[in-house]
């Protein structure tokens, strides 16, 4: 039986859901495919975010033959049976151009990437990559400068996933839109707060919890919950996510490890996300511990790392020591607050240009210009020397931005920084 996922794939550039940051009516992504205009490109991002979907839409709106490659599975023997008919198709009566789509392009070694390069740079295919990992790190330099545009996806919203849900459902040709099945509205929402913006795991979660669906039954709380083998006593309000959420927060700010940890374990215990509870201990790292314990977010990422590998039920225990240590750690917001002061500034303020003397003095020209002169090279003066980095307007008025506090190893700082000033 073919997956939900697969059969409730939209055929049409109006029926793609999400990544609305590039992909929206009017935008020069959606014209160029409609103009007929698209040239390569690499899509990053997690998966279920529907890179493979659009680039089918994408090779179908613009009427050229199209080839499908999944990099795990496919060496350079067969691209290059690929790029032989691409030629052809190209250079001969027809002069269509061909699509090559490679799936987890990633997974490729430099020697399997670089074979494209011939190709692309004729112009006998047009390259669609799609990759989970960062391209700059995972794909030759070579090939991204031969790539105009990298797009990065992000995971689905809820109100994505919810409407995807609803249209396979509701859809009579390619959805169960002719069985009436009946759902509560917020037993979608729980499906889709579960599937952790992933399109293929709710779809496929809701196909199989509709061919096993009793006769009569609706889709709820519960049914949800059994299919996904997670409690959702966590999703059952909305408002309690965000109390519970809050409540987490507010307690390691104010450094109470017992009330941290009984937050914590409510949210455990009703089936909430590692994923998402790493990322919010992630932040507080940084935005409540910060300069008053460095370490804290190296400490806290490497919990949260582990809780991904390992997965619930052990999970809960590198969380729960982020937990505690964050709870127990000294507190600064300093570094979080110098940003938004800095930002602020910028915004509202006019702001004077780089100082001469910082200004970049490596090309042919730039002395005659003044840019760099006068610089003074921090090293050859024993690490520190008196000089000006500021904007003009903001150095005589004598900004500050980041004022640390006496907390934990953030005293240090302050202690060095003050004698750095007090230097004549």
């Amino acid at each position: 039986m073919i997956p939900l996922s697969t059969r409730i794939r939209p055929n049409r550039l109006e029926d793609f859901v999400g990544q609305e940051h590039f992909m929206y009516e009017g935008s020069l992504f959606y014209n160029a495919i409609k103009n007929k205009t698209f040239e390569s490109a690499i899509f990053f991002g997690p998966s279920g975010t529907g890179k493979t979907t659009l680039a089918r839409i994408i090779t179908r709106e613009l009427d050229g033959d199209f080839y499908e490659i999944n990099a795990a599975t496919t060496g350079i023997k067969e691209l290059k049976e690929v790029i032989e008919r691409a030629k052809l198709k190209f250079f001969g009566l027809e002069q269509k151009t061909t699509y090559v789509y490679v799936d987890e392009f990633h997974r490729w070694n430099k020697l399997q990437q670089d074979s494209l390069l011939k190709a692309l740079e004729e112009g006998v295919i047009k390259f669609i990559g799609s990759t989970t990992e960062n391209p700059y790190f995972a794909v030759n330099n070579a090939i991204i400068s031969r790539v105009r545009n990298i797009y990065e996806f992000n995971r689905l919203t809820t109100d994505n996933l919810i409407k995807i849900l609803k249209r396979a459902l509701e859809d009579e040709e390619i959805g169960f839109g002719k069985l009436e099945i009946p759902y509560e509205e917020n037993a979608l929402r729980i499906l889709s707060d579960m599937a952790n913006g992933d399109a293929r795991v709710a779809l496929d979660t809701l196909g199989f919890i509709i061919d096993n669906l009793n006769s009569g039954d609706t889709i709820d709380q519960a049914i949800v919950g059994e299919a996904m083998q997670r409690k959702t006593g966590f999703y059952d309000k909305e408002e309690d996510r965000y109390n519970l959420l809050s409540a987490l927060q507010k307690s390691i700010r104010g450094s109470d490890p017992d009330a941290a940890i009984h937050y914590f374990a409510r949210l455990i215990d009703g089936g909430a996300d590692i994923q998402m509870i790493g990322r919010r201990l992630m932040v507080m790292a940084s935005e409540d511990v910060g300069m008053a314990y460095p370490s804290a977010i190296s400490i806290v990422t490497s919990c949260v790392k582990a809780a991904l590998m390992v997965g619930l039920p052990e999970a809960a225990i590198n969380l729960s020591q982020a937990v505690i240590l964050l709870a127990s750690s000294p507190k600064s917001n300093k570094s979080n607050e110098a940003f938004n002061k800095a930002l602020a500034d910028i915004r509202n303020k006019k702001i004077d240009d780089v100082p001469a003397h910082l200004k970049d003095g490596h090309y042919k020209g730039a002395k005659a210009l003044g840019r760099a002169t006068g610089y003074k090279y921090p090293h050859d003066y024993g690490g520190y020397v008196k000089q000006q980095y500021l904007p003009d307007s903001l150095y005589k008025s004598g900004t500050k931005y980041y004022e640390p506090t006496s907390n934990g190893n953030e005293a240090a700082f302050k202690k060095y920084l003050e004698e750095l000033e007090n230097r004549k």
